[in-house]
């Protein structure tokens, strides 16, 4: 397996890192302190494609994480961030209907905005220029086109390298790779969720790469998600309610076998099977266990046999997970 895969013309590890859960509210409490030692730990182990956005913890608690993590480091690693679910001052909230987990968010991405959203994540990362900067989630009031049409002015102005766009249809990819190249775009997809096809098919012809969000099924691949803290976010989601993660639970042990049998943990056998879908895939786990994340990366050198894939996938066509999805 390689260990290095190409978004888009950005070169990054097969397997990155996924900030969320370092702020607290995410997946319940935990100090900058503990957010810092998983930080290095990522880097340290190869992690270097760190994910973020200014969406993550408040007032930009995520990226200013990040940005004391990579402080003299910043050669080391690739940095992404989004924009258009932190809104500033004065600026006008349109509903988005997602449903699940959230129901709603508020978003807005208009043009006039983005370079401020650019400007505010630079500060907060202390860094000269973003490496991938994703547009959150569409906005249902904003033509695509125009939104990327902003964030292309930021490449020309040397604050942002490359483009990406998240929790897009494959028309909107479409559309929005029309006005500027996107080196990737990221979705939901794991064992837990499979990605729509018409996406990765929209993909695989741009020669866009794709970034799975959530690659463990919001931790619950892992097998260990028993229970949850009172201020995880993840207890508005159905799949994650009581009753449905013990029947999930149960239902999911059979991955345990395959992964013993081939004397890996269920984080890395969700994480192989992902990285063998197609070449141009990194996911982005996210842990807060240094000893987690080593184990994450460490699923890079995982070469998973046809036969084996095949036996993969006839489990995973069997499993039917009780509850909707995270979003």
């Amino acid at each position: 397996m390689t260990k290095t895969r190409n978004l888009g013309g950005l070169d990054v590890p097969a397997i990155g890192f996924g900030a969320m859960v370092l702020s607290p509210g995410m997946y319940g409490a935990i100090d900058d302190d503990r957010a810092l030692a998983a930080l290095t730990a990522a880097i340290d182990a190869g992690g270097t494609f760190i994910d973020t956005s200014d969406a993550y913890g408040e007032n930009g608690h995520n990226e200013n994480l990040i940005g004391r993590a990579i402080r003299g480091r910043r050669d080391e690693v690739t940095v992404a961030t989004k924009f258009g679910l932190a809104l500033q001052d004065g600026v006008q909230p349109h509903r988005l209907k997602v449903g699940f987990a959230f129901e709603e968010l508020l978003v807005n991405a208009e043009p006039g905005h983005v370079r401020g959203y650019a400007e505010s994540s630079l500060r907060n990362l202390g860094v000269d220029v973003i490496d991938l900067y994703y547009l959150h989630f569409p906005d249902p009031q904003v033509p695509i086109e125009d939104t990327v049409g902003a964030m292309a002015e930021l490449v020309a102005d040397g604050k942002v390298r490359h483009l990406g766009v998240c929790n897009v249809t494959a028309q909107e990819l479409r559309r929005a790779y029309d006005v500027h190249p996107i080196a990737a775009v990221q979705t939901e997809w794991s064992m837990w969720r499979p990605i729509d096809p018409e996406l990765l098919d929209v993909a695989r012809e741009l020669g866009v790469g794709v970034v799975p969000w959530s690659p463990l099924g919001a931790g619950f691949l892992t097998g260990t998600v028993q229970t949850l803290d009172e201020d995880d976010f993840r207890n508005n989601a159905p799949r994650f309610d009581a009753a449905s993660l013990k029947a999930n639970n149960a239902s999911y042990d059979a991955l345990q076998a395959l992964a013993a049998d081939l004397g890996i943990t269920r984080s890395q056998l969700a994480l192989a099977w992902l990285l063998h879908q197609d070449p141009a895939i990194v996911p982005i786990p996210g842990s807060r266990t240094p000893a987690h994340i080593v184990e994450n990366l460490a699923a890079a050198d995982i070469t998973l046999h046809p036969d084996t894939l095949e036996r993969i996938d006839a489990v995973l066509a069997k499993l039917t997970p009780v509850g909707a999805t995270l979003l």
